[in-house]
């Protein structure tokens, strides 16, 4: 059912394949580089095809990556945005090279313009990405926030506006995380409610569009915009839309970015598969 969760690539990126290899995932997701730094990380093709060979060697059907926090595609600052189109590129390329389709974007922030000048922003800053990585195919799945502040994305409507101002359409996708819809007000505790919110991600992107998801239980109430991931049942989100994603979804790739302490890991994943119909 293409389940799997993020992996670090600390020591190389060998062992995320490792890691997820010891939970029999099939699925895994990445940061290439170390995400907290701006120095950029070059993979050979050598590198990056026996990537490919470790993944088929472990019946690991597919990774994606995590795009550093650092990036702010949304920002007034030229240097810092400049930055982050630089630093989005470099991302691209290097998913290019290790054979990953997508690479996760938090869309990014600006608290010194309206909403939709930001949202114009970060399609100029995409088109701007889409321009230096012509020849690659690895699209960018914008992921949906928990609305902090002044972070764009806590609106399925911040997503679709996005890609409606982004030219080469076919290089965006989406990125569903449980917890920061959650967060950002969008209750999917239930059946119904649950419905009702892919309902209105469907209306603002398209369903087709929507190629990933983040299971995350979440630390904070609904509505509270508290981005706190927890293991799942931990937390105040509840089984039912995690439920509902294994059994509506399964050919889309699910990660979770959860704690990892004390074999979590393994013990979401086995409640995970349990939920399957």
């Amino acid at each position: 059912m293409l389940l799997g969760v993020h992996c670090s690539i600390s020591g190389g990126i060998e062992n995320a394949i490792i890691e997820a290899a010891g939970l029999k995932t099939d699925v895994l997701q990445i940061f290439t580089k170390n995400q907290r730094a701006w120095k950029e990380k070059e993979y050979s093709e050598a590198e990056g095809n026996a990537f490919k060979k470790d993944m088929g060697d472990n019946s690991i059907k597919m990774c994606f990556s995590h795009t550093t926090y650092l990036l702010n595609l949304a920002s007034s600052d030229d240097e810092l945005r400049n930055k982050s189109i630089k630093g989005l590129a470099a991302e691209l390329t290097r998913c290019h090279v290790l054979g990953l389709p997508y690479a996760v974007l938090h869309p990014g922030s600006n608290k010194l313009v309206s909403k939709d000048e930001a949202i114009s922003i970060i399609a100029r800053s995409l088109n701007e990405v889409f321009e230096l990585t012509g020849g690659i195919d690895t699209k960018v799945l914008l992921e949906n926030t928990a609305g902090q502040g002044s972070t764009i994305g806590g609106e399925f409507e911040h997503l679709g506006d996005i890609m409606d101002q982004v030219e080469r359409k076919s290089r965006l996708g989406v990125c569903f995380d449980t917890c920061h819809a959650f967060a950002a007000g969008h209750d999917i505790r239930t059946q119904d409610s649950f419905e009702d919110t892919m309902a209105r991600l469907h209306k603002a992107v398209d369903l087709d569009n929507l190629l990933a998801f983040h299971l995350n239980d979440s630390k904070g109430e609904l509505g509270k915009h508290l981005d706190r991931h927890e293991n799942i049942g931990q937390g105040l989100i509840g089984p039912e839309p995690f439920r509902q994603i294994i059994n509506r979804f399964p050919a889309k790739p699910k990660v979770l970015e959860t704690p990892k302490k004390e074999d979590w890991d393994a013990k979401n994943l086995n409640f995970l598969r349990s939920l399957l119909d």
